[in-house]
């Protein structure tokens, strides 16, 4: 079976399983619904995310497709566009790159902080203040 053939059934169980636990469907149908299911039970697996040839299987599929559009974007340094490469290519991990310990809440703030530097509306006292958590979480400011 094709990955678009893989695509289309597990869309298709999806919406037998939308259709069951929706209250405005008839009984018949959720009925209907079930015994695809119970048929077609293979169907029911997750399709695989298409990589366009990349390796990396642990990515979901927006995470696949923001460090794609990172690659093609204009406004993005080439930096960040070989980070985003690597990523693809399986070649980094993604929490590599993370900010501080990588803890999401953690990143949050200090990617607030990293804001903080550029937004010229700030006083230079809270600056100062934002460079030395920076510098305490060991990210150069």
């Amino acid at each position: 079976m094709s990955s678009t053939q893989q695509v289309h059934e597990h869309r298709v169980a999806g919406g037998h399983k939308a259709a069951i636990n929706n209250p405005n469907v008839s009984e018949e149908a959720k009925e209907h619904s079930r015994q695809y299911l119970e048929q077609d039970a293979a169907s029911t697996e997750p399709a695989p995310v298409e990589t366009g040839g990349m390796v990396d299987d642990s990515l979901s599929g927006n995470t696949i497709g923001g460090y794609k559009a990172t690659l093609s974007n204009p406004r993005t340094s080439e930096a960040a566009k070989d980070k985003a490469q690597a990523i693809l290519d399986g070649e980094a991990d993604p929490s590599d790159y993370a900010p501080g310990t990588g803890d999401a809440h953690t990143n949050r703030v200090l990617g607030g902080y990293k804001a903080t530097l550029k937004n010229p509306n700030v006083s230079e006292e809270a600056k100062e203040h934002a460079r030395e958590v920076l510098q305490e979480n060991g990210i150069d400011a």
